[in-house]
C-alpha cells in the first residue's frame, strides 16, 4: 500500500498558540489551572494537559475565585469575560487571533447600524462566542436557504462574517446568496477566512486526485476535520474520519493501492504516525508526502506567559 501524506496537515498557529498557553501557565502557576471548554477539539491533547493538571469546565462557576483561568482557542462571549472578572478571576485568552479577527469585523460592522450576520454551524463554541462578542443585532444562516428565510426587508444594511474552520466553497455560495437578496451588502473577501482551514482544504482536494481512500485524522466535533472528510467524499472519494489508528477498520482500506491522509488543525502529527502504524499492521506500506505549502505562521503569546521556555 502506498500513503500519501496531505500538505499542509495538523496543527496550525492557533492551535499551537493555545496549547502554548495551557503548558506555560502550568510551568508557571502550577495545577491547577483551568480552560473554559476544551482548548482545542482533540481528546489527545486535552488528555495529555489534563494529566498534566489542567482541569476543563463548560462554565466558570467551576472555577475558585482568584483561579488561573484559561480561555480556549474557539473565543467566548463578552457576558463571559464579564463574568471572569466578577469572580476575579486569573485570565489568559487563548482565542485564536484570527477569530479575534472576526470579533473586531463584527463589532465595526454593527458600530455602522448594519444587521450582522454570521455565517456559521449552530451550537460551535466559535459561533457563540463570536454572537456574544458584538452589540446590535446579530443574525446566524448555515446555508442558502437560511438565508432565503431572513426575515429582513432587501434596503436593509447588511454585513456578514464567517466562522472560521467553514468551507471557502460552502461560504462563497452563502455570500453570493446574501449578494443577490441584499444591495447593500459589505463583507470580508473570503480570503479572510483562516489561512489553515484554505490550505488544508486546497492540499486535500489536490491529494484525492491521487489516492483511493482518503483518511482524515480529527476529532468528531472538529468541524475543520469533518469538512475535510466532506471534500473527499465530494471529490468521489471513499473518505473516514478518525480520531487515531484504534478507530481504523481494515475494510476501508481493503484493496486500496493509495491511501491519502491528511489531518484537522487541532490533530497532532503523533496522532497521524498512529493511524500509519494502523496500516503497517495490515501489511506493507510505502509512505511519501505530497509537494505542498509549508506553514510558517507564528502568534503571539500572552505578555504575562512571553519570554519563557516552552
Amino acid at each position: 500500500m502506498h500513503v500519501i501524506l496531505a500538505q499542509p496537515r495538523g496543527f496550525c498557529a492557533g492551535v499551537v498558540r493555545a496549547i502554548e498557553i495551557v503548558d506555560r501557565a502550568l510551568e508557571r502557576y502550577g495545577a491547577p489551572v483551568y480552560v473554559r471548554h476544551e482548548i482545542v477539539h482533540n481528546k489527545a491533547v486535552v488528555g495529555g494537559l489534563r494529566a498534566r493538571g489542567a482541569v476543563f469546565v463548560e462554565a466558570l462557576a467551576e472555577v475558585p475565585p482568584q483561579a488561573v483561568t484559561i480561555f480556549s482557542a474557539h473565543g467566548v462571549a463578552r457576558a463571559v469575560e464579564a463574568d471572569a472578572r466578577a469572580r476575579d478571576l486569573r485570565v489568559l485568552n487563548a482565542t485564536c487571533p484570527l477569530v479575534a479577527k472576526v470579533h473586531i469585523q463584527g463589532r465595526l460592522y454593527a458600530a455602522a447600524g448594519r444587521v450582522v450576520i454570521l455565517i456559521g454551524h449552530a451550537g460551535h463554541p466559535e459561533v457563540e462566542g463570536t454572537m456574544g462578542q458584538i452589540d446590535g443585532r446579530v443574525l446566524l444562516v448555515q446555508d442558502e436557504a437560511d438565508v432565503d428565510a431572513l426575515d429582513l426587508p432587501a434596503a436593509t444594511p447588511v454585513a456578514y462574517i464567517t466562522q472560521t474552520t467553514l468551507s471557502v466553497d460552502d461560504t462563497r455560495a452563502v455570500i453570493a446568496a446574501l449578494q443577490r437578496r441584499f444591495p447593500d451588502l459589505v463583507g470580508p473577501d473570503v480570503r479572510d477566512i483562516c489561512y489553515a482551514t484554505q490550505n488544508r482544504q486546497r492540499a486535500v482536494r489536490e491529494l484525492c486526485r491521487q489516492v483511493d481512500v482518503l483518511l482524515v485524522v480529527g476529532a468528531a466535533n472538529s468541524s475543520n476535520s469533518n469538512r475535510l472528510r466532506e471534500i473527499g467524499s465530494e471529490s468521489g472519494i471513499r473518505s473516514h474520519l478518525l480520531a487515531d489508528g484504534s478507530e481504523l477498520d481494515p475494510a476501508w482500506v481493503a484493496g486500496a493501492a493509495t491511501v491519502g491522509i491528511t489531518a484537522g488543525a487541532s490533530a497532532p502529527e503523533a496522532m497521524v504516525e498512529h493511524v500509519i502504524a494502523a496500516l503497517r499492521a495490515l501489511g506493507p506500506v510505502e509512505v511519501s508526502a505530497m509537494d505542498g505549502l509549508e506553514e510558517h505562521v507564528e502568534f503571539k503569546l500572552p505578555p504575562e506567559l512571553a519570554g519563557r521556555a516552552a
